[in-house]
């Protein structure tokens, strides 16, 4: 009877055992920044954006639609599709080729003229598509987040 009852214990303990998987690990939402903006000669504005992984796993991103705002004027589009596979609490950058507003053009130029003291304050949102490692599918992640962008000194039309 002894052995009967060691066995069934030992057969319910190896099934809870086995019905325990891999913790999921918490998944958050990625912030979005400028990291560079450089003015090109055709006057397209080049954005190095960074995307930084917030989450405690992986994730596969695949494109960004958002909007850039400079200062309080009418904001552009931004889009990308793309592939980086982040670490987690990582970062990459992905490039966009922009066609800013004559009135965030000349906002900018205000800024350039006033040397390394001048900056100029951006809003950027939207949303990112990604694949967490431990999901199937890909999902839409919301971000947001205002910031300055200021002359780079001795690198004329290039702001961080």
């Amino acid at each position: 009877m002894k052995r009967l009852l060691r066995q069934v214990v030992l057969l319910l303990l190896a099934s809870a055992l086995m019905a325990c998987g891999e913790p999921r690990k918490s998944v958050f939402p990625p912030t979005v920044s400028i990291q560079q903006l450089s003015v090109l000669p055709d006057g397209q504005w080049r954005l190095t954006v960074r995307i930084q992984n917030n989450s405690y796993s992986g994730m596969d991103f695949k494109s960004l639609d958002g909007r850039l705002q400079v200062a309080a004027l009418i904001p552009i589009r931004l889009h990308a599709d793309f592939q980086r596979d982040i670490p987690a609490l990582s970062g990459d950058v992905i490039r966009l080729d922009v066609l800013p507003t004559a009135a965030m053009a000349k906002a900018l130029q205000a800024v350039a003229d006033k040397g390394s003291a001048g900056s100029l304050a951006y809003r950027i949102s939207g949303s990112a598509s990604a694949k967490p490692d431990q999901e199937d599918k890909p999902r839409d992640f919301d971000f947001s987040g205002t910031d300055w962008i200021s002359p780079v000194p001795g690198i004329p039309d290039t702001y961080r």
